[in-house]
């Protein structure tokens, strides 16, 4: 079954803010990161349920699964949820953050310098 993907206003701009941040070492590092990732979601048209239930999951009233993309130092999760045949993006976040619903603010690990 093919499902239809929704990406939310917070996970576009997650995706920008990243994005952004690459492109201040490299542009073409940047340009190829935001591809990749785009392509990473597009994926979650097919089997999304093949992903793992994430953390936040614990904090909220319906089941968030995560997709990661990329490598360490620099993987990042994308959250979504699946309801009927529609996917639902979250958020894109920096592996090194702290999960949402951990804290209030849910602020940046300080130890977190390079995203």
């Amino acid at each position: 079954m093919k499902y239809r993907i929704e990406i939310s206003a917070e996970a576009k701009a997650e995706v920008r803010e990243s994005y952004l941040w690459i492109f201040r070492d490299s542009p073409a590092s940047a340009a190829r990161w935001r591809k990749g990732i785009l392509d990473a979601i597009r994926t979650l048209s097919e089997l999304p349920q093949r992903c793992e239930i994430a953390p936040e999951s614990r904090s909220f009233h319906q089941e968030i699964r995560q997709l990661l993309y990329g490598k360490r130092p620099g993987v990042y999760r994308i959250l979504f949820t699946v309801e009927h045949k529609v996917i639902y993006v979250l958020h894109v976040r920096h592996g090194a953050r702290r999960f949402l619903g951990e804290r209030p603010g849910d602020e940046v690990d300080e130890n977190d310098t390079d995203r």
